[in-house]
């Protein structure tokens, strides 16, 4: 077991290492993109990876407070479920009402990889051939997309 210290470190190493191997990737537009912080420049429309001793994920996290216009938001992303899973070349979790960690309801498209663990380091380069090959197929969907999530806000 990792002191708490321990694990934010090894943690921190992780995404260093990760967004270091990740810079020399140009967007779906050909500009730089900082992956780790992946802007979406759509307020409420989330781009997450997130990795612990158990698993990794990567999601699209909808997080409005206003569930009308999450839902709506959700809705639109379910109209581009087909070219999704064709970018993505696999079936993500949809959920539309997810409770988080922390209480709170959001709308999220997921994928998880369980059995790994972002404290081994053995484990890395499984990690990071999880998250490059699925945050660079969410940057072409959102590429695509992105002008009409625009217009919603």
């Amino acid at each position: 077991m990792y002191s708490k210290e321990e694990a934010a470190r090894l943690r921190q190493q992780f995404w260093i290492s990760f967004g270091q191997y990740m810079k020399p990737v140009p967007s779906a537009g050909g500009s730089t993109v900082h992956w780790i912080n992946y802007k979406t420049g759509v307020k409420n429309i989330f781009f997450k990876m997130d990795a612990d001793n158990k698993k990794a994920s990567i999601s699209i996290q909808l997080t409005h407070s206003d569930i009308g216009i999450r839902h709506l938001i959700f809705n639109q992303f379910e109209e581009f479920k087909a070219m999704f899973t064709n970018t993505v070349n696999e079936e993500w979790e949809w959920i539309q009402d997810y409770t988080d960690e922390y209480g709170k309801t959001i709308s999220q498209i997921i994928i998880t990889l369980k059995g790994i663990s972002i404290f081994n380091k053995s484990q890395w380069p499984d990690l990071i051939s999880f998250f490059k090959p699925r945050i660079v197929a969410l940057d072409e969907f959102w590429d695509n997309v992105k002008p009409v999530f625009e217009d919603l806000n």
